[in-house]
């Protein structure tokens, strides 16, 4: 790939900036969601980045108001199971793991990938970049494996994960990524020049062209598409222009309620770039150095979004509607 991706694309001022109401409509934004949500995850639920989970010590995590206790087998696998031990409840967090086995903090009894009649384990599954974990969940049936969007290889891409925590459901957070109409009034310090193609689009899949801010003057403009794998997720992929082939995955994992019965969702989102560029080969090498860069824009703009996807949340409790 050749030339600069960067085009002078001064941002519009407020008072010229088309009104994109029209084109969100209600009645769209909600058939796209019923379609995402009739798409069964089997069972499974991202908790974490691959990265969170060492070889020497467990972590827990929260599921739907559960308790996942995770840590690896002694090839590195993932492996999951109840979250308090059996013996006396410990919370199995932060245990000591040798040779893949799990050791509980509180009185040394130790768990590996065999269940006992009190305590049995779950499906776990690392993809490389996300955790997984597979629970008993309503209406849907079990899969051998979470469906992932399509990624670049591991070896062409890098990958950033951030976490943030709303309250709202995780249809909340699926259905404020359905309306990218919003993205050039809610986000113009990130995005601009933002038009929804209808022709390429329907119910399953939205096309958009847009332009990634770099400054007020200067932008990048590319073709992206949203596809929703399953009902608690959500992928953006360039399909043409810098990076095509990188895509972000918006993953919504429920908490469970709070004391008060409220919803509380976790918004993990991967962003794995990658690029034909010559020059990305040096990009991959500092990806350490570029990963905080990349949380920090991804984190910014979910402060805004997940004030979108709780307003949604705290409207339906209220019993109101809109654009009905």
């Amino acid at each position: 790939m050749r030339g600069n991706p960067l085009r002078r694309l001064p941002v519009p001022p407020r008072d010229r900036l088309g009104e994109t109401w029209r084109e969100a409509r209600p009645g769209r934004i909600r058939r796209a969601l019923e379609t995402a949500q009739q798409r069964s995850p089997g069972g499974w639920h991202v908790v974490g980045a691959s990265s969170d989970l060492a070889a020497d010590r467990s972590l827990v995590r929260l599921v739907d108001g559960r308790e996942v206790a995770l840590w690896r087998a002694a090839d590195g696998r993932a492996l999951a199971g109840p979250g308090a031990c059996p013996h006396l409840g410990a919370l199995l967090d932060g245990c000591e793991v040798i040779g893949g086995t799990m050791l509980c903090r509180w009185h040394g009894m130790a768990r590996g990938e065999r269940g006992r009649r009190s305590w049995q384990p779950y499906a776990a599954h690392d993809d490389g970049v996300l955790l997984w974990v597979q629970l008993p969940t309503p209406g849907e049936e079990p899969t051998d494996r979470p469906t992932l969007p399509v990624r670049p290889s591991a070896g062409a891409s890098f990958a950033t994960v951030v976490a943030v925590r709303g309250r709202c459901e995780p249809s909340d957070v699926i259905a404020n990524r359905l309306d990218p109409w919003h993205g050039a009034w809610y986000h113009p310090y990130a995005f601009s020049h933002l038009a929804v193609d209808d022709d390429a689009s329907d119910d399953a899949r939205l096309v958009v062209d847009v332009a990634f801010r770099v400054s007020r003057r200067w932008g990048v403009p590319v073709r992206a598409q949203f596809t929703c794998p399953d009902a608690r997720t959500i992928a953006m992929t360039i399909t043409d222009g810098e990076g095509a082939g990188s895509v972000v995955e918006t993953h919504a994992t429920s908490l469970g309620v709070d004391a008060l019965g409220a919803p509380w969702t976790v918004v993990t989102e991967a962003t794995i770039a990658t690029s034909a560029r010559r020059g990305f080969a040096v990009a991959r090498l500092l990806a350490p150095l570029l990963r905080p860069a990349v949380a920090a824009t991804a984190s910014r703009l979910w402060v805004d979004d997940l004030a979108y996807a709780e307003r949604r949340a705290q409207l339906r409790a209220r019993g109101e509607s809109y654009g009905v």
